[in-house]
């Protein structure tokens, strides 16, 4: 077992805007839309989606979600390609030592106004 946690979903008030900017954001993490249909989407990275948006009830924001990066590129490519698909800076790519001394992190706010991070643990 490699976590206690299966999947995540956010409600969200306009999915297909918010379909496309988690499409093009969590791509360089290896993250893909495997699952759309009326009112929702599933990501997955390695098969199994365990991210998902509906279109319910009210929004559930502002929520903080972190996606695990394999590497520091990899947080730097996130960072970049959620700034590029719409997303605001919430904090440029770099090392939080206030966590721990290899915590390197990246924060976008998504178009529903939550705050998501992409992080590594390992050293360079």
């Amino acid at each position: 077992m490699s976590g206690v946690i299966d999947h995540v979903t956010l409600n969200v008030a306009d999915i297909e805007a918010t379909k496309a900017f988690y499409a093009a954001a969590l791509a360089p993490l290896g993250y893909e839309l495997t699952m759309d249909f009326v009112g929702g989407a599933g990501f997955a990275a390695d098969g199994k989606a365990d991210f998902f948006l509906a279109e319910r009830g009210e929004p559930s924001t502002p929520v903080h979600v972190a996606f695990h990066a394999s590497d520091r590129p990899g947080v730097d490519a996130f960072h970049a390609a959620a700034l590029s698909a719409g997303g605001q800076d919430n904090g440029p790519p770099g090392v939080r030592r206030v966590y721990h001394e290899y915590y390197y992190a990246a924060y976008a706010v998504d178009p529903e106004g939550n705050n998501i991070e992409a992080v590594t643990h390992e050293p360079e």
